[in-house]
């Protein structure tokens, strides 16, 4: 479980492709701080860490996290978003984020409000009931809230503080990224949808 605040900027260091699964190396300024089987979210996606080698650390993806999230485009150098699973004593500053990523989204544009930035992005219309005016949203693993909805369309404001401490700064227009749903959203519609069936 996680709250969508950013903590570090890692570093994809190296990729391995093995079968149907894919191997990242990330270099941190943490990484000393983290144990093997730790929950870590990566742009969003919750990894397990496997191993720890000064610096860096690795974690693995299987067929199914890549084929749902954005890490098949992943290359070696790209900054990623890294934040460890919350900790139960202290203040939620965003808001409930698991790491299990719903969907990609593509971002149709990004425009410079002169201090801070406003993003499009396009998702799947079948999530739209998800997405509501001034509503949580995970991108990237990032809490932010949207506005400007449509059936297949959101938008956010980012302020400078988070375009410079995440990785929100390398998203431009066509830039696929991972996208998780507000959890309650999640099951207030299935809730809805068993009543109605």
């Amino acid at each position: 479980m996680f709250t969508g605040i950013i903590e570090e900027m890692g570093k994809v260091e190296a990729i391995l492709h093995a079968g149907t699964n894919i191997t990242y190396t990330i270099s941190s300024p943490f990484a000393n701080e983290l144990r093997v089987d730790q929950s870590l979210a990566h742009d969003g996606v919750c990894l397990t860490v496997e191993a720890i080698n000064g610096n860096t650390h690795q974690v693995t993806a299987i067929a199914e996290t890549i084929s749902k999230t954005n890490l098949s485009g992943w290359k070696t150098g790209a900054r990623v978003n890294l934040e460890r699973c919350m900790q139960m004593n202290g203040r939620l500053d965003g808001h409930i984020v698991q790491g299990h990523v719903d969907c990609t989204a593509v971002c149709s544009e990004r425009l410079d409000k002169d201090g801070s930035w406003e993003y499009c992005f396009e998702f799947p219309a079948r999530f739209a009931a998800l997405v509501i005016e001034k509503g949580s949203i995970a991108v990237n693993g990032t809490s932010l809230t949207c506005f400007g909805i449509t059936d297949n369309r959101f938008k956010v404001a980012i302020i400078p503080y988070t375009f410079e401490h995440t990785s929100i700064q390398q998203v431009v227009a066509g830039t696929i990224v991972n996208i998780e749903f507000d959890l309650l959203g999640k099951y207030v519609q299935r809730n809805l949808e068993s009543i109605r069936n």
